[in-house]
Order: C-alpha cells, then sequence, then structure tokens
C-alpha cells in the first residue's frame, strides 16, 4: 500500500474513511473505498456528451477526480472548481489528469465551464452510479429532493493501473482539501510509485 501524506487542510486515510459529513451539518455516511485498492468501475459523460471510464480520463500516471455537490447551487463546489484550474499543469506535467464529477447535467456542466474558461474534464453522473460505486453518497438528504444523489466532497487520486493512491476530505462540505496540495499530492505518489518498482 503507498504510502500516504497529510496535505494541507486536509484528511487523508491509508484505509477507509469511517464517515464524512452530511448536507445539513453532522449527518454522516460509510466510505467504502480505501487507499491501496482498487478502484470501482468509473462509467460518467463528459460535458461534451462523451461515455467514459478510467482510460478515458487518466493521464500517463493517473487521474485525480474530484467529487463535487452541484455547479448550479452550492457555491462552495463553484469556487473549489475554479480553483482547480490552477492546478492542471503541474498535474498534466506529473502525468496526471485533473477531473471534477457531479450528478449535475453534462449541459449544465458544459454552459459552467465555458463560461468560467475552465479546461479540465468534466464528468456528469446523474444517476450517481459513480457516486455510489465510490461510496460516496450522502444518504441524509431527502429522497427524491434536488439534493437526492449528490456526494459527500472528496478528492480521489487514482493511478493509471485503476488502484486508489490516496483520499481526502474535510469534516464539513463547507470546506475542501487545500487545492495547492494536489500537485504535492500526486508528486508523493509518483515517487513512492517509482521507489516500489
Amino acid at each position: 500500500m503507498l504510502r500516504i501524506i497529510l496535505a494541507a487542510a486536509a484528511m487523508i486515510s491509508s484505509g477507509a474513511i469511517a464517515s464524512a459529513d452530511g448536507h445539513g451539518e453532522g449527518g454522516h455516511s460509510a466510505m467504502a473505498i480505501e487507499a491501496g485498492n482498487p478502484a470501482p468501475e468509473i462509467v460518467a459523460v463528459t460535458a461534451a456528451g462523451q461515455v467514459v471510464n478510467l482510460d478515458g480520463i487518466s493521464g500517463e500516471k493517473g487521474a485525480v477526480l474530484v467529487f463535487s455537490r452541484s455547479l448550479d447551487w452550492c457555491p462552495y463546489c463553484k469556487a473549489q472548481a475554479l480553483e482547480l484550474e490552477t492546478v492542471k499543469a503541474d498535474l498534466g506535467a506529473a502525468g496526471w489528469t485533473m477531473n471534477l464529477i457531479t450528478y449535475d447535467s453534462p449541459d449544465l456542466l458544459a454552459e459552467f465551464s465555458t463560461e468560467k474558461d475552465l479546461t479540465y474534464t468534466f464528468l456528469s453522473d446523474t444517476g450517481s452510479a459513480t457516486i455510489d460505486a465510490f461510496g460516496l453518497r450522502n444518504e441524509d438528504v431527502t429522497e427524491g429532493s434536488r439534493f437526492d444523489g449528490i456526494p459527500h466532497p472528496a478528492i480521489v487520486y487514482i493511478k493509471a493501473n485503476g488502484d486508489i493512491a490516496g483520499i481526502q476530505k474535510e469534516a464539513g462540505y463547507k470546506e475542501r482539501p487545500a487545492t495547492a496540495g494536489i500537485p504535492e499530492m500526486v508528486a508523493q505518489i509518483n515517487q513512492d510509485g517509482l521507489s516500489a518498482e
């Protein structure tokens, strides 16, 4: 299992993350994924309408997958989405890609990314199948409401071979792991991967 580092303002676990805050502060939900294990299957639709899996979104060494609640109504998610653009180039230089996934429609993601001039990959998971596969669905929201299907915010680092190399999350949805720490995490993963070969 890869050595997991503590990035700024983030909780990273080398085992399962036991819980995450709900839509309103205080709810909890189990998270099924563990660093060091194979990632669940990823099937999503890009903002351009293309169906993709992990191979379709990964760089030579891996993919950063940011689970976000919504770019329609969540101001914290919108702010994070803007910040993620600032580290895209650094990730690319390290062989990784930046990807953000929400339950929003492809059209909404296309409109947001175009309006904000964002160039990384936006993924639509309208049925929350990938969100569910990663165990990140917020079960504390009202079923059938506009919030049904949202994930607990998290950043998942997936190596090109499909293994989960790291997970970052915060205790509450209003705070997100520091964007500036993402390239540092990727650099550590690349270093550990080389030393393990």
